[in-house]
């Protein structure tokens, strides 16, 4: 085996398990039935002022001197449009969170055309689209409105979009579908994973701690029959930082800089949840990946684990380690881990995955391919690793053999 990395210019195309697409301003209005339609998603262009308090973003609307914004507005939800919500091609250093409409962004935040022109550039092949604004990463802002009809509705037709429109057509295996489930009910949410399964959607996006959005912990069991859903459907069950509403920190006055180091955290508490519930014994054909994770908390935290399951004094028990639970059933991804890639062999290097995060501001868009090289170059990685990495695990996790894409 040759162990020297690869030429930048020789790697293959990635694979992309964690990008974002902005929700189409006219969706709802075009599709939802006329009674309801007022309440339903829509975009106010208002001028508005942001602001960061006590470690919150804020925003005032319709200020005198303030500047132009695409305001989604969805019953009793007002979420301004900013502009680090999609600053793609704009260098880091002149990014600002400052208000915006879709215009200020480059079209392939929200035009397929563009969007797939933008991958070619980047050497994407194909990539996993989270939402981006007011649905939140896991579909919260459906959840949180109390009409759970109407929710419902705008909910589907989302999905509907997202697998006829957005990954269709010229899209059909660069784009893969991303669809959201109705938090609040299981039941219903295993009916929709069965439904897009049927529609040719195979993942979700689904909350790395739903008890933070005052829904059941996986502890109570509620969730089984989503999970039995998504087993029977080989759907993956995908999990972004953030999708619980809740980022660590460790004082209402510590700056942002402390909860964005921290963030993997969420993905540390979440993979708790699911081995110490007993989820992934129940469920041993599961797979579950953890977005915009990175990797390299997971060899001590599987450690931990293992130690406290072996000495049975965490009032659990189950006959499989955790570390074993975990193997070619919970991928994380990767696009900044340099001790994560170095510690691949821990890991396991079939659970990591590559993204590329577009067009977000971490996004690594157009210089991804050289990112990674850079990365793989420092871990020493050889060519057979750089190509798992970029897209052999990624096709193996989401089964993406379905969609025509080739290892």
């Amino acid at each position: 085996m040759n162990d020297v990395t690869p030429a930048e210019d020789q790697l293959p195309l990635i694979i992309s398990v964690d990008d974002h697409v902005l929700e189409p301003r006219e969706l709802w209005q075009q599709e939802l039935p006329a009674s309801v339609r007022d309440r339903g998603p829509k975009v106010s262009r208002e001028k508005v002022r942001l602001e960061f308090k006590g470690g919150h973003y804020g925003f005032e609307r319709n200020v005198e001197d303030g500047t132009w914004c695409d305001v989604w507005l969805f019953d009793d939800l007002a979420v301004p449009t900013g502009f680090l919500h999609a600053p793609a091609g704009v260098p880091r250093n002149q990014q600002r969170n400052v208000p915006a409409t879709y215009e200020d962004f480059r079209a392939g935040t929200y035009d397929q055309a563009a969007r797939l022109a933008d991958m070619t550039e980047n050497h994407v092949e194909a990539a996993i689209n989270f939402p981006n604004i007011f649905p939140r990463f896991a579909g919260q802002g459906f959840a949180e409105r109390s009409d759970k009809d109407l929710s419902l509705q705008c909910l589907r037709i989302y999905n509907d979009w997202m697998i006829d429109s957005w990954c269709a057509g010229d899209g059909r295996g660069r784009l893969i579908p991303l669809t959201l489930v109705p938090l609040w009910d299981p039941a219903l949410a295993a009916e929709e994973v069965r439904r897009c399964a049927a529609k040719g959607s195979y993942a979700i996006a689904f909350s790395e701690n739903p008890f933070r959005l005052g829904l059941p912990s996986l502890y109570t069991g509620q969730w089984d029959v989503l999970f039995a859903a998504c087993e029977e459907t080989s759907t993956v069950i995908s999990m972004h930082i953030g999708s619980s509403s809740a980022m660590p920190t460790t004082a209402d006055d510590a700056p942002l800089a402390t909860s964005m180091s921290l963030y993997a955290q969420n993905a540390q508490g979440s993979l708790c949840d699911w081995v110490f519930s007993g989820t992934l014994t129940r469920f041993p054909d599961l797979k579950i990946s953890y977005a915009e994770s990175q990797v390299g908390w997971m060899p001590f935290q599987l450690e931990r684990m293992d130690s406290v399951w072996r000495d049975g004094v965490g009032g659990v028990e189950f006959p499989v380690a955790p570390s074993e639970q975990v193997k070619g059933h919970v991928f994380g991804c990767v696009f900044d881990d340099l001790i994560g890639l170095k510690l691949r062999d821990e890991v396991g290097l079939e659970h990591i995955l590559f993204e590329t995060d577009y067009p977000h501001s971490d996004g690594t868009y157009p210089h991804s391919r050289k990112i990674a090289h850079s990365l793989f170059a420092a871990a020493g990685m050889n060519a057979e690793e750089c190509h798992a990495v970029l897209r052999g695990n990624a096709i193996a996790a989401y089964g993406l053999e379905r969609f025509g894409v080739a290892r």
